[in-house]
């Protein structure tokens, strides 16, 4: 056999290969077959959409009120800043060239007399309260004082008794006190008159109610015409008008007759 080696199969004939190149030469230009040609289609161009005449109308309207509420917003606040800082002038108040042009109206002498009466009166009246206010001011503050004297010098009393009643006692027996207790009972009798105490009541004084306090009557005596204090028991004391205590007295009475 001619074409081939002895003792080796035949094989089919392969097809012929294609190369990248003419598959995609083919792939972009496609040979179309004999036949009837079809009509290109052209492309259409795209369509607008249609817009609702009256939906659009609306955000235009609503654009125009906002406009016009921003407006009158800004007018009301230009009127409030003029009035606050007194740019704008009030309605109903004439200008002020016009009350300065007005005549100046002359007082009338009558109603100034009577004013400068009630002034003169109404300072009177505030003097007057004034001085009363001053007094009872003053007064106050003394009693005040002799109300703290009192306080202070009531509880010394007694002390005081007790000296008067040592130096009676010594005066009975013929003898003085004791130098040092006659020093301090002196020292303690100025300091407390120089404070404002005052002792009072001595035999032969008339007797009266308001300063005296009669433990005893005893009797009659022709040598006095009022009830008299004959006794001293105890030294009465007084600062000013008022009485710390009353002195404790015995009394005779006048011959009845």
């Amino acid at each position: 056999m001619t074409g081939g080696r002895t003792g080796e199969p035949r094989t089919a004939a392969s097809p012929p290969t294609r190369s990248f190149e003419t598959e995609v030469e083919e792939h972009v230009s496609p040979r179309h077959p004999a036949g009837p040609q079809t009509e290109a289609v052209e492309p259409t161009e795209p369509t607008e959409p249609t817009v609702d005449p009256a939906a659009a109308a609306e955000p235009a309207a609503d654009a125009v009120h906002a406009a016009d509420t921003a407006d009158t917003a800004d007018a009301a606040d230009t009127a409030t800043e003029q009035t606050a800082t007194g740019g704008a002038e009030a309605p109903g108040e004439p200008p002020e060239e016009d009350v300065a042009s007005q005549p100046a109206v002359e007082p009338d002498p009558a109603q100034l007399e009577v004013a400068l009466a009630e002034r003169t009166a109404d300072l009177q009246r505030l003097q007057a309260e004034y001085v009363n206010y001053k007094r009872r001011v003053d007064r106050d503050r003394e009693l005040v004082r002799e109300n703290a004297t009192y306080t202070a010098l009531a509880p010394i009393v007694e002390v005081l008794d007790t000296i008067d009643r040592a130096r009676d006692s010594a005066r009975s027996l013929g003898t003085e006190l004791e130098a040092g207790f006659a020093t301090v009972a002196d020292q303690l009798e100025r300091a407390v008159s120089s404070a404002g105490l005052v002792k009072y009541g001595e035999p032969g004084d008339a007797f009266d109610p308001r300063l005296h306090e009669a433990l005893s009557h005893i009797g009659e005596d022709p040598e006095v015409e009022v009830t008299t204090c004959k006794v001293i028991a105890k030294a009465g004391y007084r600062i000013g008008e008022r009485v710390v205590r009353a002195a404790q007295v015995l009394v005779v009475d006048p011959v009845s007759g």
